[in-house]
Order: structure tokens, then sequence, then C-alpha cells
């Protein structure tokens, strides 16, 4: 976890090894500090010398000086590696999952993604600078500082060398017992976020339904349930300030007791008072170090489970690469299933023995009933997702051929979802091509149907489109998907339920658009209507994932009893009453 985590730190390397350089310098002249002290008070103040008191005094200001400077660089640098590590860390997790396929994200799920992009990175952030500035400054202070009491009372220093063993068991019991439920916490959080999202993204639907009741209590047991996990994680972690308090004055009252048995037995011939006092403040260093180490010690436990998730997603390998020596020119949009199964899960294929030759610049229409795998078949095209056996290809070729963002550009695909982005019309169109011109956009929108609508809009094509495209309607929606998808000048378009919104009128406009303005392109239309499809070159009719007919629409009119069987339902449905 470590190893990965480093790896984001890149160009800031160098103020990591700064922020421990200096907090190094800023421990040294700190541990200097009560041995001059020490002297002072011997010579000084009971020795009667007043020059070695000013000079010393002289000494120990500058001492101070160095180590403020030292501490505010060092403070400076750690700020700037762990903000830094953060942002690199945010800029991998996004990019890494740009390049995941649909199966890696439906695996951590859209919520748990966003949960580890925002908290568990900003987690990691703040450890990072505790690490860089406490768990530097702590050891070194505590390892200074013990060589300096066993310097000046052997005897005395077997109290910590007691009391460190004591400290350190009980955090490590802390450790080993929140750790597992911090684990558990971040998880609630995945759930938490997504049904915030879910509720804000349905808000529509939770309103029309009257459901703001049960929605809050779905998002109330989530809540109650990580405050639970929260406070027992907490519980653990709170016992860490009375275990160091215990030890700390425990340690104290022992060390006063035994130094000032010795100064009095011995008549300040084994230890002087100075010494007692450079023992008292080296004792407070020592016991503040471990103190310091153990609210590290929180911080990085929390941080642990955050790492753990953040390199959970930077190891996840999309199951879609590319091969190594990738075609990229796809010669035509012809398009052929070749015994295909394919399924979300394997041991539930959707689809099975696919076999289906479509060729260059033909009209496909594609039928069945909910859950024949409709959408699962043409995701396979683009590579949206692999066949789990058999092979397609597009242009002759394998699709695992071909370079994917090739294959992809060539794909046009207008899913069931009309998703469209904050911003302008203009903006959204040019998804499809970013070089478009204002003309091309206009002749995408024309076919698309869109053009008329859009120019009703006080500001047309610069008209602000609000996220996921709310204050436009479902049909305008899908024509402005499909302008976009047509701007990208593909071989093959997919519309998969993708004019379900508009009217049968504007439908039919926009198929004839489509066989004049792009009689080149390979069109594969998944509708519910039968008038959406039946002047297609050929209809295949799905039926529990495999294809159960394949024609035109009078050849199936004539021989297939399901495809008679929704035409005559849909035709009734049409009849006025």
């Amino acid at each position: 976890m470590v190893k990965t985590l480093y790896q984001s730190l890149r160009e800031y390397k160098r103020a990591s090894w700064q922020t421990a350089l200096f907090a190094a310098l800023e421990v040294v002249l700190e541990i200097l500090l009560p041995f001059l002290t020490a002297q002072i008070i011997d010579q000084g103040i009971y020795g009667g010398d007043m020059d070695t008191l000013i000079k010393l005094g002289l000494i120990m200001i500058v001492l101070v000086v160095l180590g403020l400077v030292s501490g505010l660089v060092a403070g400076a640098r750690a700020a700037t590696a762990s903000t830094g590590l953060a942002r690199n860390l945010r800029r991998d997790l996004y990019v890494h999952i740009q390049g995941f396929s649909f199966a890696n994200i439906d695996h951590f799920s859209t919520a748990g993604l966003v949960t580890r992009l925002t908290t568990d990175v900003t987690n990691v952030q703040i450890a990072y600078q505790m690490i860089l500035r406490i768990a530097v400054r702590a050891p070194l202070m505590l390892i200074f500082s013990l060589a300096m009491c066993i310097m000046l009372s052997p005897k005395l220093s077997l109290l910590f060398l007691i009391m460190i063993p004591l400290l350190g068991g009980g955090l490590y019991w802390l450790v080993k017992k929140s750790h597992p439920l911090f684990t558990k916490v971040f998880r609630t959080y995945d759930t938490l976020n997504g049904i915030v999202q879910e509720n804000l993204q349905a808000i529509r639907v939770v309103k029309s339904f009257v459901r703001e009741d049960f929605e809050e209590k779905k998002f109330q047991r989530v809540s109650t349930r990580l405050y639970n996990r929260f406070r027992q994680a907490e519980g653990y972690m709170a016992l860490n300030s009375p275990l160091m308090q215990f030890v700390v004055y425990l340690c104290l009252v022992l060390l006063f007791w035994f130094g000032a048995r010795i100064i009095v037995l011995s008549g300040g011939t084994e230890l002087t008072t100075g010494e007692l006092t450079s023992l008292i403040t080296y004792a407070m260093l020592i016991l503040t170090s471990l103190m310091m180490l153990s609210m590290v010690l929180v911080l990085i436990t929390i941080a642990q489970s955050s790492g753990e998730r953040i390199v959970e997603v930077l190891q996840e390998t999309s199951g879609l690469q590319n091969p190594e020596a990738p075609e990229k020119d796809i010669p035509d949009g012809s398009v052929t299933f070749d015994h295909v199964d394919f399924g979300y899960h394997k041991d539930a294929p959707c689809l099975r023995d696919i076999t289906l030759h479509i060729p260059s610049g033909a009209t496909v229409g594609i039928l069945g009933s909910t859950g024949s795998g409709k959408s699962s078949l043409v995701q396979l095209i683009p590579r949206l997702y692999d066949a789990l056996s058999g092979t397609v290809r597009v242009g002759g070729r394998d699709v695992r051929e071909y370079d994917l963002t090739t294959l992809r550009q060539e794909v046009a695909m207008v899913l069931q979802k009309n998703l469209l982005f904050s911003g302008t019309i203009k903006e959204n169109l040019r998804w499809g091509d970013p070089q478009a011109s204002d003309e091309e956009l206009v002749r995408a929108c024309r076919l698309s149907q869109a053009d008329e609508f859009i120019r009703t809009f006080p500001d047309g094509y610069d008209t602000m489109v609000e996220q996921g495209g709310t204050n436009l309607s479902g049909g305008q929606k899908q024509r402005l998907c499909i302008a976009r998808a047509l701007l990208k000048h593909p071989k093959i378009l997919i519309l998969d339920d993708s004019t379900s919104a508009v009217d049968t009128k504007t439908d039919a406009l926009i198929r004839k658009a489509f066989r004049e303005e792009i009689p080149e392109t390979t069109k594969l239309i998944i509708a519910q209507r039968v008038s959406s499809v039946q002047d297609a070159d050929l209809i295949v009719l799905l039926d529990g994932g495999r294809i159960a007919a394949t024609g035109t629409h009078e050849e199936l009119l004539q021989s297939n009893p399901i495809y008679q069987e929704i035409y005559t339902s849909q035709q009734k449905g049409d009849d006025p009453q």
C-alpha cells in the first residue's frame, strides 16, 4: 500500500525530504536547550559565574531562533508535500477510473469511487502531513532525549525503559481493535453517499410519489449505523489520552521521587540540581514525543483504511485492454456476431449463441421484450464489455484487435439514458466533435430534428443546459444526444431506444434523414415500436437472450408469431376508440 501511494508523490518528494531534514534540525536544536539549562543552573547560578551564564544564555537565544525558523520551514514544506500528494492521488485515481470498463465501475459502485476520491484522499493527506512533521520529529526527539537521559543518569533512565514498552503495548492493542472498525466506517460512507446520490438524481420521482419520509428514514438508518460504528472506533481510540496521561504522570512522580533521593543521599555528587532539572525536561520531551506519536498513530489507523481503499482502485486492472499491436484502421461498418455468449456474471449469461451478420451501411432494427438482451448485444460492438465466448467483428476484424479509442470513435452510441452535461447546447454537441463548426452543428441538429426547438430558445445554440439536462424535455434530450452522436461521423450508429420520447412523426423524420443523409453508416436501432424499425433492411427479434427470428418487416409479419403478436397489439393500441 505504502509503495503504491508513494508513486503518487512524484514532484513532491523533494518537499518531503526537506520537511524531514528541517524537522530533524529542529529536534537537535531543541535537545541542546535542557543540557545548556543544566550548565546555567550548576555553573552560572550555583557557581556564580556570570560570564558563563550570559554566554550560555545568548547561545540558547540563537538556538531558539534557529529552531523556530526550522519549525516554520518544516511546517510549510510538509503542507506543500501533503497537499501535493492529495492532488496527485486524486488525479491518478480519476485518470485510472477513466480507463475502467463498465464491469470495473459496477464492482466499486459510483458512490464508492466518489468516497475514495474525496474522503479517503483527505484522510491520507492529513495523515501524511502529520507523518512528515510529527512522525519524523517525535522518534528523533524520543531517541535523542533518551540518550541524554542515559548520559545524565543511567539509573533514572531505567524508568523510561520500563514505561515505553508499557505504553507501546497499550497503543498496539488500541490499533488492533480500531482498524477493522474504521474499515467498516468507510464502507458505510459508500452506502451513505450512494443513498444521497440516488435521491438527488431521482428527486422528481421522490416528490411525485411523495416518498420524502421513506427516503429520510432510509438515510437515517444508514446515518445511525455510521454513527454507531464511528463511535465504537473512536471509543477505542479515546482510550489513548488517559493511557498517555497515566504513563506521563506516573513517570514524572517516580522521577521526582527517585531523583530527589539520589541528590539528598549522594550530597549532589551523583546527580546535581541542574542535571535533575534537565532530566525532568527531557522526560517531558520523551513523554510529549510519545503523546505525539500516539496522535499520529490514531490518524495513521484511520488513513490506513482509506489508503487500502485508494490502492484497491489504483491496482484494479481494466478487463478491456489494447492488444500489443492494435489495429487503427476500420475499413467499413460491417458487424458480425459469431456464436457469441455474454453475461454480466459468468454463471448467468444473458446472450446465448448469437450469430448475425450486418452489412456495412445497412439499417437494422432490434426488437424484443424487456430483458431479452437488446442493450447487452449492442454494447459488445464498441467493447464496452467483452463477449464470454465467440467473436464480435467490426469491419471484418475481431473488435479485440482494434485500438479501443479508434473503435469507439467509429461507433457512436445513443444510450437509453440520455445524459447531457452542464454547459451550453453547443458545448454538449461538441462532445461528438470538438472541432465542429457552427454549420456542422446545425446540420446534425437538423438530421435529428433538434434544430427547430433549439431556435425557439432566446439564446439558441448558446442556451445553458443544466446538469443532466433537467431543463429540457425527454424528447429534446434524445434529439440532442442523437445530434451529438452524428457529429462523430461514425461508421456505426447505435440508437438504444433513443426515440422513445419523441412522437411518431418526428421519429419518422429522423429515420428518413438517416436514409437520405448518412446511407453509408451502419445503423442499429433498438426500439419498442414496430413502426420505428419496419422500414429497416433487417429486423432482429430477440427472445430470452437468443435470436428468435430475422428478416424484413413483411417476412416476419408472415412467418413469425411473436412478431405478429407485437405488431397486432401495437396496431390495436393505435386504433382510435
